[in-house]
Order: structure tokens, then C-alpha cells, then sequence
């Protein structure tokens, strides 16, 4: 297989089904916002607050089964503000932990190339004592930005795909 297009962001995009979740679930102050811009590009943007002990900003997709054992790697196609970010997905989204992976942005457009062996368990910030990402389906990926610091974030998103 060559690929799958897990999203492709364009000028007609439906955005129902993204969701931002901030930390005020649990009482901070962070402010994340997701809309499409003019050029068709996806746009999570915001401001994290660590006060009230909060800090973190998510972006949530969440879509049918998609089988994903044919493919080694996730690839995305963004442009960030030169800050830290993590990529996350689960194989079912009803699970409490997700698989992660870190990745820095640069200012410019780039392609992240996440190998899905390497994306590991966490749950609320702690890595889990269990195997690495092995199940052949997935149902969620999630932008977040949580650097423990109080700072402005914009992610610019194009594509997501399966290779």
C-alpha cells in the first residue's frame, strides 16, 4: 500500500469532528481556539496557563476504525511556531491512555514522520510500563502542546497519512 490519508485539510473541510479540549476541565486557564484559515489550512491555536496548576492545550480527531498494519509510519504535514509539541493516537478512543511522540516544530512547513513502533504509552504525563504501539487499528490522533510554561502556541495543519 502506498498510503492513507487519515485527513487532508482543505477549504471544504467539515471541522465537526475536531474538538478542543483545554486544561479548564480541571480548573487552569489555558485558551485553545481550531478553525480553518483562508488558504484551507487546519489552525489550533491558543495560549497555555500554568495557573490553577493547568498548562496544556489538545487537539482531538476522532474517526471510524482505520487498520493501520500495513503501514511503519504516520506523516504530517504542518508548520509550527518553533516550539514542542506531541502527537498522539489511540487504538480505541474509549482508552484512558494514549501513544505519544514529541516532536519540535521550526517555523517553516515540514513533513514529521512518526514511526508508529516508536510512539510510546502514557497517561497524564507518565510514560506506562507496557509495549510500544503494536495494535493494528486506531481511532484518535491528538495535537497537544503542554511545555510547562505560560506561552502562545499556533500549529498550522495540512495532512495526516498512513505510510
Amino acid at each position: 500500500m502506498d498510503s492513507t490519508i487519515i485527513y487532508d485539510f482543505d477549504k471544504n473541510s467539515n471541522l465537526k469532528d475536531w474538538v478542543v479540549v483545554d486544561d479548564v476541565v480541571m480548573g487552569g486557564e489555558s485558551s485553545g481556539n481550531y478553525k480553518l484559515n483562508a488558504d484551507g489550512f487546519g489552525v489550533f491555536d491558543g495560549s497555555i496557563s500554568l495557573a490553577h496548576n493547568g498548562g496544556f492545550s489538545l487537539l482531538r480527531y476522532k474517526f471510524q476504525k482505520l487498520m493501520v498494519k500495513d503501514y511503519s509510519k504516520i506523516s504530517i504535514q504542518l508548520k509550527g511556531d518553533g516550539k514542542k509539541y506531541q502527537f498522539r493516537i489511540k487504538s480505541n478512543s474509549a482508552d484512558s491512555y494514549s501513544y505519544i511522540v514529541p516532536f519540535q516544530t521550526s517555523g517553516e512547513w515540514q513533513n514529521i514522520e512518526v514511526l508508529l513502533k516508536n510512539m510510546y504509552p502514557s497517561f497524564r504525563g507518565k510514560k506506562l510500563n507496557q509495549p510500544n504501539f503494536s495494535e493494528d487499528h486506531m481511532e484518535e490522533v491528538v495535537f497537544f502542546i503542554g511545555n510547562k510554561k505560560n506561552e502562545v502556541f499556533k500549529l498550522l495543519l495540512d495532512k495526516i497519512e498512513l505510510k
